[in-house]
């Protein structure tokens, strides 16, 4: 990475409390956190977290310590977060939806010494105390802050190399890996979000867990990073969505693409006072192009793409509105990047190939996996993993994950290229297309689709639709319609329980309906 690439370097915080700290010095009255009826300044968070740090550093943990946070967004979240990163412990998000065993599962992978969670869990604390030897307790409430007032502050030095979190990838294929990310790394991929603008809009709304990546770095590290408000939906729901953003009157939409139709369904259905919205951010998946024409519409604002992995925190590349629909943007100012073949040959424009990337913002590696950490890092590039394809200007279009691309007949498809010709039927909510084995090219193209509420469309109907958009090759062989399409638990279609659904069906013509 070149010495201009790394300049901007310079003018940040040294580490995440450090942010805190900044931000409460210029904005110590400002609300930071809004959640239901709670609102917190600058300045009280950011005492608090103090007085919170040092309490964990009283229950015998040492700098490098795991600390797992198993919470729905919250206040509560927002202190624990800020607390590790002040504290020089490691902060261990946990998927909310996660079931005891795989909550279980990552406590004993990561060692985790402590475990915050929702009092839900307060009866399964046993349980998962059994399966877990290293850690020393689980709570289900932080300490009261008037008992933690008692405490002087003394804060270690945190160096900006340290690791700050490490965030479980979903796992859909194998056990989950744990991906490290240092404190220069989140503060990285905070800056590459102000090149968004977040800077000049004011209200923050978090519509997605912050124990998922792309909240952390795409509204509470940005948001505290320039002194915004930042709102959190404490669970899902359109409906609450919108009435916080009529109600704080929120500039910002952080979301999952598989929520945001939700969103855009209610709004058509009992409009609300978004006239405040500037900009949605949406990440985790591709955004249909009929969606994004949706949300311009009824919010005079619009729906940029953030393109990553948890490995590179997801900003690598971005959608500048809607000169280039379907594409994911160029690279960022920050970010190197190269596409090569499965040789490991660099590709021209309008090539397909493996996407890697060099970024401050990367992850250092995968804990406790040093094998995993080999086979993703080669040669200072990190391997996506992602194909994509670069035109002339430097934009790329994503063809899909290497894994998930179907050979049929020696030629390459993308699902996701076909999936976008299914969503430019009105009646299609959801579409997810796989590959199953076939005896004669190898592999053939199943698609599966969840029709909108009072709509309707048959198999015929969505084929020719395909056939007129797409290659006839890649034109599914079948389509199955369900009620709604399996996902996974960051709200992307889980294309290996399609597969599973396929192959248990190859023996007899699968049904059009389920």
């Amino acid at each position: 990475m070149s010495a201009l690439k790394h300049s901007w370097l310079h003018a940040q915080p040294v580490n995440l409390g450090g942010m805190l700290r900044h931000s409460a010095r210029s904005f110590p009255q400002k609300p930071a956190v809004i959640c239901g009826d709670q609102i917190v300044s600058y300045e009280k968070l950011d005492r608090s977290t103090d007085a919170l740090a040092h309490w964990l550093l009283r229950q015998g943990l040492e700098i490098g310590d795991r600390v797992a946070i198993h919470w729905c967004n919250s206040q509560e979240v927002v202190s624990l977060f800020f607390a590790c990163f002040k504290a020089g412990l490691i902060a261990v998000p946990l998927n909310n939806r996660l079931k005891p065993t795989e909550i279980a599962y990552i406590l004993g992978h990561s060692k985790a010494k402590l475990c915050f969670s929702q009092p839900e869990l307060a009866p399964l604390c046993d349980e998962i105390r059994a399966e877990c030897p290293d850690l020393h307790d689980i709570y289900t409430e932080l300490p009261r802050l008037d008992a933690l007032d008692q405490y002087p502050v003394a804060l270690p030095d945190i160096t900006p190399d340290r690791v700050a979190a490490i965030m479980y990838t979903s796992g859909t294929t194998a056990r989950p890996k744990g991906v490290m990310h240092t404190h220069i790394s989140l503060i990285a991929g905070t800056e590459m979000m102000s090149l968004l603008g977040l800077a000049q809009l004011d209200s923050l709304l978090a519509a997605t867990q912050l124990m998922h990546i792309g909240a952390l770095i795409a509204v509470l590290l940005p948001g505290i990073s320039c002194g915004r408000t930042i709102v959190l939906l404490p669970t899902f729901d359109a409906a609450q969505s919108l009435d916080l953003i009529e109600r704080w009157q929120c500039s910002y939409l952080f979301i999952l693409p598989a929520l945001l139709q939700f969103v855009v369904e209610e709004q058509g259905r009992i409009p609300r006072d978004v006239t405040s919205m500037r900009l949605c951010i949406a990440g985790g998946d591709t955004v249909p192009v009929p969606l994004q024409n949706r949300f311009r519409e009824l919010f005079g604002a619009p729906v940029r793409e953030i393109y990553g992995m948890t490995e590179t925190v997801p900003v690598t590349c971005i959608r500048e509105g809607a000169p280039r629909p379907g594409s994911v943007g160029p690279a960022l100012d920050i970010v190197e990047t190269r596409v090569v073949d499965l040789a490991g040959n660099v590709v021209g424009h309008g090539q397909s190939g493996e996407l890697q990337v060099q970024s401050p913002a990367n992850c250092v590696g995968y804990w406790d996996d040093p094998s995993s950490t080999a086979a993703t890092f080669q040669d200072g590039w990190l391997r996506t993993g992602d194909l994509v394809r670069r035109d002339a200007d430097n934009f790329f279009w994503f063809a899909g994950r290497a894994k998930q691309i179907i050979i049929r007949g020696g030629s390459n498809i993308a699902p996701q290229e076909v999936e976008e010709a299914l969503y430019r039927h009105p009646a299609v909510l959801e579409a997810g297309v796989i590959g199953v084995p076939d005896a004669v090219y190898g592999e053939k193209v199943i698609a599966f689709v969840a029709l909108r509420d009072g709509f309707t469309a048959d198999e015929a109907e969505l084929l020719d639709l395909v056939r007129s958009r797409i290659a006839d090759y890649k034109t599914p062989e079948r389509i199955v319609f369900l009620p709604v399409l399996p996902k996974g638990l960051t709200g992307k279609v889980h294309r290996r329980d399609l597969k599973n659904l396929a192959l248990a069906s190859l023996e007899t013509r699968l049904p059009v309906a389920i």
